[in-house]
């Protein structure tokens, strides 16, 4: 089973607004050495608890996020390589 397959998690690009969630898994590999560096300095990594705020206006791009308690503005490329499992409301 492959990352992408994991049981009750979906990709953060994904996750509806206002869902509340934890990064289970992050394909580092898949982003560029500057993009994965910029999402580590904002704090992504395994079991932080995420969160989706807002989605642009022009093909949902970018997606606010908040992030521990930070909020940033990520690409949804880049969304697509976070692995997140959503909390029970």
């Amino acid at each position: 089973m492959t990352k992408a397959n994991l049981p009750d998690t979906l990709a953060l690009d994904q996750l509806a607004v206002g869902v509340r969630a934890h990064i289970s898994d992050i394909d580092w590999s898949i982003l560029a050495v500057g993009d994965a560096l910029r999402l580590k300095n904002f704090g992504f990594d395994e079991g932080v608890a995420i969160e989706a705020l807002h989605l642009g206006p022009f093909g949902r791009d970018p997606l606010a996020v908040k992030v521990g308690r930070m909020t940033v503005a990520i690409r949804r490329a880049h969304a697509a390589a976070v692995r997140v499992v959503p909390l029970a409301a």
